[in-house]
């Protein structure tokens, strides 16, 4: 009997939002923090949803003339963030002129430019939000996203957005005074790849010496270098000796798409290719780095340039 009232008052019980309070909670926190902290803007939230979407029902809430800002999450994950014109110009207006206008802008498409100037209020947001849900459940899912680039229009959106759920975190925001209002739409993989980091405290923990996290501590800081090697190249001392500028050296089976990434003895790691990240040089592992492929010696081929001697038609390695 006492099993049938139980579940009969289960069923009285309101079901709360997906994903809260962690997520809702943490998400009012983190975009308020960050506008107030990073320009003294006074952000507050008027509503918050959180609700399971499909691409399709994504691009169909798009906001006219949004800045759409695409997300790097953990494990490859995408995520996207949406600012309504009315959002975008009061961050702008008060990195530019310090202060918001009396009366708003016009819309007009967001550019580049504006991305770039509102990327920095972005990342801290999604760092503040990380903080916020450290050691709760939602992390997995809302935590570990970064600014990544900006996307001109919400068209490729729907070759983009290739997971089968979306968690949509939608809220109508009121900055300054409260008489600019607009939309933000917080969209991110329903099926979350990120690690929830809960700490605990052992009795083993609790006992051990304080000289063991030191030197943990110490150890964890040093420094490991890793050289990204496109290709190797064996010369005599006669052939370094004939070097000239101007001078071309060839090295055989190099590709920008088979780099090694090696310790300094040459052990080799993991394999990568080459490629940009917001601009500068990057590379992309093709594997997760293990303990045992960090302790299997690299196999090397290093041909001889007597063996395969230079063709001028042969391009020079750059």
């Amino acid at each position: 009997m006492t099993d049938v009232i139980r579940r009969k008052i289960d069923r009285t019980r309101p079901i709360p939002a997906e994903g809260a309070p962690g997520a809702d909670r943490g998400w009012r926190l983190a975009l308020a923090r960050a506008a107030r902290d990073a320009m003294g803007l006074d952000l507050e939230f008027r509503s918050l949803t959180i609700a399971r979407q499909s691409s399709t029902e994504i691009l169909e809430q798009v906001p006219d003339l949004a800045l759409i800002a695409l997300l790097d999450g953990p494990r490859g994950g995408l995520g996207v963030i949406m600012l309504a014109p009315t959002v975008t110009a009061a961050l702008i207006e008060k990195q530019t002129i310090g202060r918001l206008a009396t009366q708003a802008p016009p819309a007009r498409k967001a550019s580049r430019i504006d991305a770039a100037m509102v990327a920095g209020v972005i990342d801290s947001a999604l760092i503040e939000l990380d903080e916020t849900l450290a050691e709760e459940a939602d992390f997995s899912w809302a935590g570990g996203f970064r600014y990544a680039s900006y996307l001109e229009d919400a068209r490729p959106l729907g070759l983009l957005l290739e997971e089968d759920a979306y968690r949509v975190l939608s809220a109508e925001v009121a900055l300054g005074s409260g008489a600019r209002q607009g939309r933000v739409l917080l969209v991110m993989p329903a099926n979350g790849r990120g690690e929830v980091q809960v700490i605990r405290e052992s009795r083993d923990d609790a006992e051990a010496p304080q000289f063991t996290a030191a030197l943990s501590a110490q150890v964890m800081q040093s420094d490991c270098r890793l050289d990204a090697v496109v290709g190797r190249l064996t010369l005599s001392l006669r052939q370094i000796l004939d070097l000239q500028q101007g001078g071309t050296l060839v090295l055989p089976n190099a590709a920008l798409d088979a780099i090694s990434l090696e310790t300094i003895e040459g052990r080799r790691i993991v394999g990568a290719r080459l490629g940009q990240h917001r601009g500068m040089r990057a590379l992309k592992l093709n594997a997760a780095i293990s303990p045992q492929t960090a302790a299997t010696p690299a196999a090397r081929v290093t041909p001889s340039v007597a063996e395969q001697p230079a063709r001028p038609e042969l391009r020079a390695a750059v």
